[in-house]
């Protein structure tokens, strides 16, 4: 479905996903800032979703990156004031019509000059180059997709500090994909709610649904 969807999106034919097989493949487990604060089923379910790959014959490598941490510390640079640029009027119109912990963290983005974002999209630059180098030996790097189970609603809606926690752990993991300018495709775990993400270079989307045809197998 996936592939499918791509395809409209490209305007191109679909890529061909038959006899795509984990055999010979070689994978990466980030172990820098990805298993911060991760919970117990998706920990398992990451565990699990590994074994089966590794029983259908792919190499598991696991493997720090300090410039993924470097570039999760620009986030609140590039991210907040991003997002406040471009929903400034919108905000400021209607403030109150705003969650107040995502109202404050858009908010954000007035403590920072042009010259902070420009600066720091040149860091993160230099970094995504590291990262390209670190990970070209590999088909996919692999990390929980979440590190965390959905939490509860009344709760995230009556404690501010809960919510904030929750929701940047929830956000984390996807965030390093953003960041380092990846493709990424998620798939179920076999534990229930926790999902394992698949992230190549940029522009590997056909690569990746072909890993993940395969791993989809594996894991159902």
């Amino acid at each position: 479905d996936a592939g499918l969807l791509l395809a409209a999106l490209e305007g191109g034919r679909p890529a061909d996903l038959g006899g795509a097989r984990l055999e010979g493949m070689r994978f990466m487990v980030l172990e820098t800032a990805a298993f911060d604060g991760l919970r117990d089923a998706p920990r398992a379910g990451f565990n699990h979703a590994l074994e089966r790959l590794a029983e259908e014959g792919a190499t598991i490598v696991r493997q720090q990156a300090p410039e993924v941490a470097e570039a999760l510390a620009l986030a609140g640079v590039l991210f907040a004031t991003e997002a406040y640029g471009t929903w400034r009027d919108r905000i400021e119109a209607e403030p109150d019509k705003m969650y107040p912990p995502i109202l404050d963290r858009f908010r954000g983005g007035r403590a920072f000059s042009g010259a902070d974002y420009v600066a720091a999209w040149q860091t993160l630059g230099l970094l995504r180059g590291t990262w390209a180098r670190r990970v070209s030996g590999f088909d996919a790097v692999l990390l929980p997709t979440c590190p965390i189970l959905p939490p509860d609603v009344d709760r995230l809606l009556a404690d501010p500090d809960f919510f904030m926690a929750e929701n940047l752990l929830a956000l984390r993991n996807t965030r390093i994909g953003n960041l380092m300018g990846s493709a990424v495709l998620t798939l179920p775990t076999g534990v229930p709610a926790t999902g394992i993400s698949f992230m190549g270079l940029p522009m590997s989307e056909e690569r990746l649904l072909r890993i993940g045809a395969a791993a989809e197998r594996a894991l159902t």
